[in-house]
């Protein structure tokens, strides 16, 4: 009997640190996808910023003034 209770007592060490590990992993992945999230909407206004440049850099170049030395 004592050997089924250690059995039991080792399995239940066991669930306790495989609990802890999987909150652990549960609370690292939260934080990963929060990252994920924050660096996908600075990506997309950066994206949206650079495709604004882009359209002030190349706008029209008849609408410019000449250069001075002309």
């Amino acid at each position: 009997m004592e050997e089924v209770e250690r059995r039991w007592v080792e399995m239940e060490t066991r669930m306790a640190f495989q609990e802890q590990a999987l909150t652990e992993l549960n609370e690292a992945l939260v934080m990963l996808r929060a990252d994920h999230e924050r660096q996908a909407r600075l990506l997309d206004r950066a994206i949206a910023d650079l495709s604004q440049l882009r359209g002030l850099l190349y706008a029209d170049p008849t609408a410019e003034p000449p250069p001075p030395h002309y």
